[in-house]
């Protein structure tokens, strides 16, 4: 039975190996390969008064490395710059050849978050004479794009340590290199409650520098005047926001015009500094929200008839399914079936596809294996995009299936999460203080487990709009308790003694703090 020191001591030792957990310990940005050369280039850029093109991408890391540089250049006085943030659905990911086309009089192009795969867009810059600086943190192909200079920490011959960084932080650093070579003092921790949110939107590991950055920058995002988090915190009535809230608020929210509409709205939202202009897109961006829970909501309902309980990875396919919420599906699919899930999007000659994992499993590294059969790919560990004929999409289901067949892919799935047994006796408002001492949860901090055993089912009840949330009250001891299951999977009776394996979070209503269950399975 677990005591609350043996729990403070299980999740202290999941950072035993983290080597920057100061601000002033992270790497610095000569760390980075051709990170001055860019800077440099940029100062040259701004000196000049030449025309520079930031050029983001549709999630929420794209957007909120799109929102850094541009702020960085308002505070710096630069006017002759523009943010181009390609469409989902009319441009696809990333730069390409027809967006380089469509600019006029550019003498400079600056990629966050995306570019490493742009080959053909590199080429049309060198005709033109554009040059290209590329700053990613997605894996680099075999043949890298002709750029003057590429700043991605995955680069073979990069000094940078090996931490998974976004492509917000690699902007953040870019910031960085130039306000060295601009010789000024400039504050880089103005940007840590953006950092926090790309970095947990972004699915990074939440070890070492990630860690650090995401606690300082939910204390930022708590202190931030920026427009957007007080439009945020005025609409939901919300006085503090806690790091759950950028996973299940925050992220949704800025993700939301990317997947429905267009993700420039998101940028104007975050990049405004009128309260008014910030009210004005939150209602559109809220529009969305609310349009893209309907559509995954369908399409999630959609995938359930394809998944087999013996397949190992989830591959599922529909003509015409929106490309904006395939993402989001593949993770429900993923965290409810505890399976690696991808699915796919067929629009005419073409299936557009998105990979989400599960634990610890690399999803790129299994994807790659199979790139014969793929038209294109991309991504991390935790999640992917992938290109395919529709034509190979069984024979692609089958590959990685067999694939998945000669692995222990239960080795990888929450393998540290559950710490193990609890009474019931030490739920109490003492375990919240530690237990919240360790967020942010994520990827390699999961949240932890607990398993309880016999306890009596008091009281149970349907909740939510669909009446597929369970709401209980349960008895062990004296001690009673408060739980929620989401989708629940199994529906206990009043009178039932069960074993429950649970999470536990802080419950806040009308001031008054308590625990609360939040049930993963009824064993």
């Amino acid at each position: 039975m677990l005591s609350k020191s043996d729990i403070r001591e299980l999740l202290n030792q999941r950072f035993s190996k983290d080597l920057h957990k100061r601000l002033s310990e992270i790497p610095m940005p000569c760390m980075l390969k051709d990170i001055y050369k860019g800077a440099n280039r940029i100062k040259e850029a701004i000196e000049n008064r030449e025309k520079i093109v930031i050029v983001g991408d549709y999630d929420v890391d794209g957007v909120v490395s799109s929102v850094i540089m541009a702020e960085f250049f308002d505070d710096l006085g630069v006017s002759d710059y523009f943010v181009r943030i390609p469409n989902r659905f009319s441009d696809g990911y990333g730069l390409n050849g027809q967006i380089v086309e469509e600019l006029k009089d550019v003498n400079l192009i600056i990629t966050v978050d995306n570019g490493i795969s742009a080959n053909e867009a590199a080429e049309i810059c060198k005709k033109r004479g554009i040059d290209l600086i590329i700053t990613d943190h997605h894996m680099p192909p075999e043949v890298l794009p002709e750029a003057y200079a590429i700043i991605n920490p995955k680069q073979k011959d990069c000094t940078f340590p090996n931490i998974e960084i976004c492509g917000a932080q690699v902007a953040w650093y870019m910031v960085g290199a130039l306000k060295d070579v601009l010789k000024i003092e400039y504050d880089m921790a103005k940007f840590l409650d953006l950092l926090a949110i790309a970095i947990i939107a972004d699915m990074m590991e939440l070890r070492d520098m990630n860690r650090m950055l995401v606690r300082l920058g939910v204390n930022k995002l708590n202190s931030s005047d920026r427009a957007a988090f007080t439009a945020i915190k005025q609409f939901y009535g919300k006085e503090k926001f806690e790091c759950d809230d950028i996973s299940f608020l925050i992220a949704p929210l800025i993700n939301a015009s990317g997947r429905m509409d267009d993700a420039i709205n998101s940028f104007n939202f975050l990049h405004t500094k009128n309260i008014d202009k910030a009210n004005d897109y939150l209602d559109m961006i809220v529009e969305f929200n609310n349009s893209r829970k309907e559509e995954e909501r369908t399409l999630y309902e959609s995938s359930l008839k394809d998944v087999s309980h013996e397949d190992r990875i989830i591959v599922t396919w529909g003509k015409d399914w929106h490309e904006g919420v395939i993402g989001i599906v593949a993770s429900r699919l993923a965290k409810h079936f505890k399976r690696p899930a991808i699915v796919f999007s067929i629009d005419e000659n073409r299936a557009k596809g998105s990979a989400r994992s599960v634990g610890k499993l690399d999803i790129l590294s299994l994807i790659a294996q199979h790139e014969n059969l793929l038209d294109g790919y991309g991504g991390h560990k935790g999640a992917a995009g992938i290109v395919i004929d529709p034509n190979n999409l069984e024979a692609f289901k089958m590959a990685i299936n067999q694939t998945c067949f000669l692995m222990d892919i239960h080795e990888f799935i929450n393998s540290d999460e559950l710490l193990g047994e609890i009474d019931a006796n030490e739920i109490d408002f003492e375990l919240l203080e530690i237990l919240e001492y360790f967020e942010p949860y994520g990827q390699k901090n999961p949240r932890p487990l607990f398993r309880l055993n016999g306890v009596l089912v008091k009281n149970h009840k349907l909740i939510g709009r669909e009446q597929n949330h369970l709401k209980l009250i349960l008895q062990k001891d004296n001690k009673c308790l408060e739980a929620l299951f989401f989708n629940f999977t199994r529906h206990p009776h009043i009178g039932d003694n069960i074993d429950i394996v649970v999470s536990i979070s802080k419950n806040s209503f009308r001031g008054l703090v308590t625990p609360q269950l939040l049930v993963k399975e009824i064993v």
